[in-house]
């Protein structure tokens, strides 16, 4: 079975390329020669050098900007585990699509576009504006049972893929992801305690705001789920199959055709930062081409980012989802590369 499973992966996994190391040497040289300390600039610094490995200059350019916003429902909100139902997904996909959401606003002010795209909500009228690519209407119940089929799960990672392709193909030079599912912080507390190993009470938070009584319930219904559907860690497909979202197997599916396409990309929070983790154990090169944006409220947000050895840029105290986070940190990536571009070397000072 895991010879097939693997035969299965090697069919429709990308490839990652390497960062260019000729280009990171040439970018870590300019930005040391800059007119400042060496590494006074910190982590923007970092972010430089990484870009200029990504896309093989050593002053990129990332003026094009997109946040994807994958959307599905959850059937494990039928344990109560929002403090909002599950009909907010659809009134949410509306709300991107009017563009008045965190994210649009964000999105306005520093220069992105706002792609929204329905993997698997429980919409039957799609607003104007979403991408249509819904595998099914939303997931099943993961306490009772798996949360999709196999091939849902890995049709849902094709869609990504895809749009990585078509987001590369439209010129967009730095993407952020995000999501919309009421019921997704369950699912993606489930993926990380799966992928992670971590216990269950360290993951858990409250998501859309659920009080003490609830949050111990949530916590009951992920431990429910892992021993009902026992996902096999060792394939991240199996867990997303299993206690997953069809937004976050799509979110895995847009990591890893992003890498593949030298793609820069921005995680947002714990939902996307789950599907980040499961990408990276599907094709390892690919956490290269990745930034962690923010540190979110949740708490298997710290423990993800850790895994993956990533540091967030900012530290606001966010739990929005949506890609906000992700976009609020756009700014500092203009900054890194207008001190690249902009600063004087040095040289130009004579010295």
């Amino acid at each position: 079975m895991r010879v097939e499973r693997q035969k299965q992966l090697d069919d429709w996994c990308p490839s990652v390329p390497g960062l260019n190391a000729e280009a990171m040497v040439e970018a870590q040289k300019h930005v040391d020669n800059l007119t400042k300390p060496l590494g006074a600039l910190g982590r923007l610094e970092e972010t430089l050098v990484r870009l200029a490995g990504i896309t093989g200059k050593v002053v990129p350019s990332i003026d094009r900007k997109a946040v994807v916003v994958f959307c599905g429902d959850h059937g494990v909100t039928e344990e109560g585990v929002s403090a909002y139902p599950p009909e907010v997904t659809g009134l949410m996909i509306r709300n991107f699509c009017d563009g008045k959401a965190a994210v649009n606003a964000f999105a306005r002010r520093f220069g992105a576009e706002v792609r929204v795209v329905d993997v698997g909500s429980r919409l039957t009228e799609l607003p104007a504006g979403t991408l249509d690519r819904k595998v099914r209407a939303g997931t099943a119940n993961m306490a009772k049972g798996p949360a999709m089929r196999r091939e849902e799960a890995v049709q849902a990672i094709r869609v990504g893929l895809e749009l990585a392709l078509e987001t590369k193909e439209k010129g967009f030079q730095l993407v952020a992801v995000g999501e919309m599912g009421i019921g997704n912080t369950t699912a993606a507390t489930a993926v990380s305690a799966s992928l992670t190993g971590t216990p269950i009470e360290e993951l858990v938070g409250r998501g859309t705001g659920i009080n003490d009584v609830s949050l111990k319930m949530k916590g009951e219904v992920i431990r429910h789920s892992l021993d009902v559907n026992r996902p096999d860690p060792s394939d991240p497909v199996d867990v997303l199959t299993k206690v997953g979202g069809l937004e976050l197997a799509a979110m895995t599916g847009f990591i890893l055709g992003a890498a593949a396409e030298r793609l820069p990309m921005v995680i947002d929070g714990v939902i996307s930062t789950a599907s980040a983790l499961a990408a990276i154990r599907l094709a390892p090169g690919s956490r290269d081409y990745l930034f962690a944006s923010h540190l979110s409220e949740e708490p298997a947000h710290r423990v993800l980012l850790e895994k993956l050895g990533l540091h967030p840029l900012i530290h606001a105290g966010m739990r929005l989802g949506e890609g906000s986070g992700a976009v609020l940190c756009f700014p500092l990536f203009d900054g890194a590369v207008a001190a690249a571009r902009e600063m004087a070397t040095f040289a130009d000072l004579g010295l």
